[in-house]
Order: structure tokens, then sequence, then C-alpha cells
């Protein structure tokens, strides 16, 4: 099983090194201990800042409009 200090055909800093990449892939995305977060959408912002009032029902209309353009492109 352990010949010449080589773990199964691979050296221990290969292994060390396969254990970092899978924690980078699997975990590092997440937030520990949640889930992924969905990252909000410019619409999904301005529909917050809308609702805790820090922008009027036009502002909230024109920055909608010029969204809405420019997701259509």
């Amino acid at each position: 099983m352990f010949l010449d200090n080589s773990y199964w055909g691979m050296g221990f800093i290969w292994w060390v090194a396969w254990f970092i990449l899978l924690i980078w892939i699997f975990a590092l995305p997440y937030d520990i201990p949640g889930q992924r977060k969905k990252k909000d959408s410019a619409l999904d912002i301005l529909q917050k800042r809308f609702a805790s009032g820090q922008i009027t029902n036009e502002e909230y209309h024109e920055k909608k409009k010029i969204l809405e353009i420019d997701f259509a492109k």
C-alpha cells in the first residue's frame, strides 16, 4: 500500500492538492453553513429600493423602462 512514501501511486503532496481542489470546487461557492446565494438582478434591486421607499414611483418606472430596454438588446 505505501511503497516508497507514495500513496497508491501518488505522493502525499498530490493527495493534498486533490483535497484542496475538491474543497475549492464544492465548498467555496457555498456560504458556510448555508446554501448558494442567488445574486440579485438589477430589477430585483430596483424593486427592493422602491419597496423600502428609497426612490419614488416616477423614478422606479423610469429606471424600470431603462432596464427593460437594456434586457431587450
